[in-house]
């Protein structure tokens, strides 16, 4: 993405002109636990639209817009862990946000990126032609809808004896490995050591209290009742405090522990697109233009390695370079596999995360992709930065 007109603008280039969040609460514990995703993403559906979307709910019903309800075309709302219902909970959330029943929506799990591909999905519709405004969207609750219960309930609905008559069968078999078995992979494969883990976490936790002291995520939070701010972030957080904790997936020889893990969390996270025509014909400010995405398949064994991939590839397609890039936002979903991502393609350290993290910001899987995004775009104003990238932990 990129703040910067570019030159040669064009009528359907998709501009982003809004991107907000909830704040980011840890699950079950945290200030959003007992409300459902419905609730959280009417929050963020509400705020993307508003010209100040921190602004109380107006008692009377008359908000004051940015872009109206009426003239938003789609929605595309990312969600992991929801059950099928959620089709039904989000479009009674889009409702209850004011929105119309003119407005259609979707849902898309693209697992950990499932934001980011809502987002993708609406940026291409509208340089397509298919729509001129829509809101790509991610939610998630943790706390209603824990990440165990959900395999206990749906595990992979697949014939187990074919599987694993396959000729690659050993792969196919790997994509059933936990999570945090395959950051252990990592850690193992490429010789990352349990120090240089637990130093990368507590730095996403310092960065992450530095940046909320300082008041740098405000302009993108939009408060749900009385909680405005991330709930997750421990200022005192040190790597010699998180070398305490003991590994979870292997507790022999591992490196992976909860702390230089992301934290369950719940929250929400919009973002507004239009086509450059509109957004000019509105007068509306833009905040940045879609330049180019990529999604690159790696080995199910080692998921999380995703950003060694993806990165270069969408740089190519908008005909960059790393070092073209001001700020990147690399989910942190495991210390492990952001750390290896960021080490192989030799990016400025400076310039990943400048704010935090998952590590210490949490993870709430399907709205994550879009919280990236708004946190990235409120960077990019804030500093004067030019250009960004989105990568994800897949």
């Amino acid at each position: 993405m990129s703040r910067s007109i570019g030159k040669s603008p064009h009528p359907r280039d998709a501009v982003i002109v809004q991107a907000i969040r909830t704040p980011l609460c840890r699950a079950r514990k945290g200030g959003l636990a007992k409300l459902p995703p419905a609730t959280l993403l009417s929050a963020v559906l509400r705020g993307v639209l508003l010209k100040d979307p921190q602004q109380p709910k107006a008692e009377d019903g008359c908000e004051d817009y940015s872009v109206p309800p009426d003239a938003v075309q789609d929605i595309c709302v990312g969600n992991v862990m929801s059950p099928p219902t959620a089709a039904v909970s989000f479009r009674m959330a889009a409702l209850a946000a004011n929105i119309p029943h003119t407005t259609s929506i979707s849902t898309t799990n693209r697992q950990c990126s499932s934001g980011l591909q809502a987002i993708a999905n609406i940026a291409h519709a509208i340089q397509c032609g298919s729509i001129n405004i829509g809101i790509g969207a991610g939610v998630e609750s943790m706390s209603m809808n824990p990440m165990h219960k959900a395999y206990e309930m749906f595990p992979p609905e697949v014939d187990w004896d074919e599987m694993q008559s396959c000729k690659n069968s050993k792969q196919i078999m790997d994509c059933a490995i936990p999570m945090g078995v395959t950051s252990e992979n990592v850690s193992k494969k490429y010789h990352l050591d349990r120090r240089t883990l637990d130093e990368f976490a507590a730095k996403s936790h310092q960065k992450a209290a530095k940046a909320q002291s300082l008041g740098k995520f405000k302009s993108e939070i939009v408060p749900v009742g009385d909680i405005a701010q991330d709930d997750g972030i421990r200022a005192t957080t040190t790597a010699d405090k998180l070398s305490k904790l003991k590994p979870v997936f292997d507790k022999k020889n591992g490196s992976t522990t909860a702390g230089n893990s992301s934290q369950l969390t719940d929250g929400a996270a919009a973002v507004l697109l239009m086509s450059r025509e509109e957004a000019t014909k509105r007068k509306l400010p833009i905040m940045g233009v879609w330049k180019s995405f990529a999604v690159e398949g790696v080995p199910p064994k080692i998921m999380g390695v995703g950003p060694v991939f993806a990165i270069p590839s969408a740089l190519e397609k908008a005909s960059l370079s790393t070092e073209d890039i001001d700020v990147y936002e690399i989910n942190e979903a495991f210390a492990s596999q952001a750390h290896y991502s960021i080490e192989t393609l030799k990016l400025d350290r400076e310039k990943v995360n400048p704010n935090g993290g998952a590590i210490a910001l949490g993870h709430p899987l399907g709205c994550t992709g879009a919280r990236m995004v708004a946190t990235l775009l409120n960077e990019l104003k804030r500093e004067k930065k030019r250009r960004g990238v989105v990568s994800m932990c897949i």
